[in-house]
């Protein structure tokens, strides 16, 4: 019988697997799920295109520090679940449209119905160095708050979701959301109204399997691809 450990060790690779057919990350990004109220996975230290069915990620305790060849912005991870017990999955990557407008210290505004998932503002992480120290890690979960993302100045993005398939399906709108920006701005039109709080509130449904088809369509031609833990992937 395979054990929780394991099933969640396919759930990471097929996470981080998911975050770079979908134009997510290259080289680097990294993607995590919580084990417990105390510990969490994070998937391999290599490209998560890379990782292979073989491949193991580590347990990180949120009490301590990180374990030996975890890499070290994985303690923005470790921060986030501290602050934030409804976040069960995070994904942290570096896509082209949130590096370009962070680039003119930018964060999209809710234009659109993938952006309505951040209402107000996407919080920004000003400082361009990488987070590899505990303050830096501990002021990020800060500034992210209870949002869903937050942009990590030029080093790309970090969001939370409930599950795996929901922190997909948040990367993938906060990327969006950043393309629409780049196009308003490019299109002189900056200063158009974005959409209010209310509309986002109304717009921003998880219902109708929203974070479920993102899933089933990102890990359709994967390997590893099984049901876990109810996230779909029949």
């Amino acid at each position: 019988m395979i054990d929780d450990l394991a099933i969640r060790q396919r759930e990471v690779r097929l996470l981080a697997r998911a975050c770079d057919r979908a134009g997510l990350t290259t080289a680097y990004g990294h993607c995590s799920v919580r084990l417990d109220a105390a510990s969490f996975l994070v998937c391999a230290p290599k490209p998560m295109g890379l990782i292979t069915p073989s491949d193991e990620g580590s347990v990180v305790r949120l009490d301590a520090p990180l374990p030996d060849g975890v890499l070290g912005e994985v303690r923005m991870h470790r921060e986030v679940y501290r602050l934030r017990p409804d976040a069960n999955a995070i994904v942290r990557f570096i896509s082209p449209s949130i590096l370009a407008l962070a680039a003119l210290g930018r964060t999209p505004r809710p234009r659109h119905g993938f952006g309505a998932y951040f209402s107000a503002q996407v919080p920004f992480w000003p400082d361009p160095n990488l987070v590899r120290n505990d303050a830096a890690a501990e002021g990020v979960a800060r500034t992210m708050g209870m949002s869903p993302g937050i942009v990590v100045s030029v080093n790309g993005a970090v969001v939370a979701g409930a599950d795996a398939a929901q922190a997909l399906t948040l990367a993938i709108f906060l990327e969006d959301a950043a393309r629409i920006e780049l196009a308003v701005l490019q299109a002189g039109c900056g200063d158009q109204p974005a959409l209010t709080e209310e509309q986002c509130a109304a717009r921003a449904t998880w219902a109708g399997r929203v974070a479920e088809r993102q899933w089933d369509y990102w890990t359709a031609q994967d390997a590893e691809r099984t049901a876990v833990h109810g996230v779909a992937g029949t």
